[in-house]
């Protein structure tokens, strides 16, 4: 028989897509506030992963990955999905998002991201929120599923989620176990 034990704490992480990087200071700072410092803001990247975006938010978006400095329990995802929606509720131009926020948590397994959405591969995890695993870890990378977004699985996105989860496997004292 199994034995229940508490789960590791997770590295938050949050992907902005936004419609200006001249929003970047200004959302970084209601992030801040509520999980704490950055610990790393990836570079400004073209979003061109899809257009589903583009009708509300407009032409030329762009994308950063954000990691946080703090460790947290994985049981806040909800919370953590429901406030960035509010986030992105205050930062709207004529009824239109200007960002969006998707939050999320590297583990030495995975990477999970919150939804809204459900769907067959996402698991309910209260307040109308699903957890959505996004990317798995093993043989030293990030593997994407069959349903895992084109811009998480390629390019320079798993790259920079593979030094979030080295730090991550740093602050757990396990950096020597990078399997």
């Amino acid at each position: 028989m199994s034995q229940p034990v508490p789960p590791l704490p997770v590295k938050p992480v949050v992907s902005l897509i936004l419609a200006r990087d001249d929003l970047t200071p200004r959302v970084m700072a209601r992030l801040s506030d509520f999980f704490g410092p950055p610990d790393l803001v990836g570079p400004w990247w073209e979003f061109s992963a899809t257009d589903y975006y583009a009708a509300e938010m407009g032409p030329g978006l762009g994308r950063r990955l954000v990691s946080f400095l703090h460790l947290a329990d994985s049981r806040g995802l909800a919370h953590w999905k429901l406030f960035t929606n509010s986030v992105e509720s205050d930062l709207t131009l004529g009824g239109r998002r200007l960002v969006n926020l998707d939050p999320g948590y590297v583990s030495r397994e995975r990477l999970v991201l919150a939804t809204g959405k459900n769907f067959a591969h996402r698991i309910y995890l209260g307040r109308g929120i699903f957890g959505d695993l996004a990317l798995t870890y093993s043989r030293g990378s990030f593997k994407p599923l069959p349903w895992s977004y084109p811009d998480y699985s390629r390019g320079d996105l798993p790259e920079l989620l593979g030094l979030v989860r080295r730090k991550y496997l740093w602050q757990l004292g396990e950096l020597s176990d990078l399997r």
